[in-house]
Formats: structure tokens, C-alpha cells, sequence
């Protein structure tokens, strides 16, 4: 199994792992930090292109779905997004 996609050339694998080997430990979690917003920002322009009338407030319960699941949703918040759309 590889870490990384089909057609990704093993040279440039090679570089960006040695890359993250050269990485300090606050390196690497800052690198984390900063997928993880941009991974919510990405979710979040899908959710309000996806629902353009949607207010903060739904756009929020949409988001803490994608993270949170179904079940805790509902349990927490009384929001099934089964129902709502995710």
C-alpha cells in the first residue's frame, strides 16, 4: 500500500517525505492545524453553495454534522441532517 496517489512519481514522493522528516514536531502540528481550516473552509463554501439560503446557524449545524455524525447531532442538538441534508 502506498501512502501516496497512483500517479504520484516516486521522486516527489521521496522530497515531500524527506521534507516532513526534516519537520520539528511544531512544524508538523501547524501543518495539521492549517489542512484542518482549510479543509472547513472548503466544507463550509460547499455547504453555502449547496444551500445558499441557508443562515449561520444551519450552515454551523451542517458543519458539526460533517464532523460530529448523525446520532450525536440528534442526541445534542435535536438536528438530523438524515432529514435537513447534509
Amino acid at each position: 500500500m502506498s501512502l501516496f496517489s497512483a500517479d504520484t512519481r516516486p521522486e516527489a514522493a521521496r522530497v515531500l517525505l524527506e521534507g516532513y522528516r526534516r519537520m520539528t514536531p511544531a512544524e508538523k502540528v501547524a501543518r495539521v492545524i492549517d489542512l484542518s481550516r482549510a479543509t472547513g473552509q472548503l466544507a463550509e463554501a460547499r455547504i453555502r453553495a449547496q444551500y445558499p439560503t441557508a443562515t449561520d446557524r444551519e450552515v454551523r449545524l451542517r458543519l458539526a454534522a460533517l464532523r460530529l455524525g448523525r446520532d450525536t447531532m440528534v442526541r445534542v442538538f435535536g438536528w438530523d441532517p438524515e432529514w435537513e441534508g447534509w
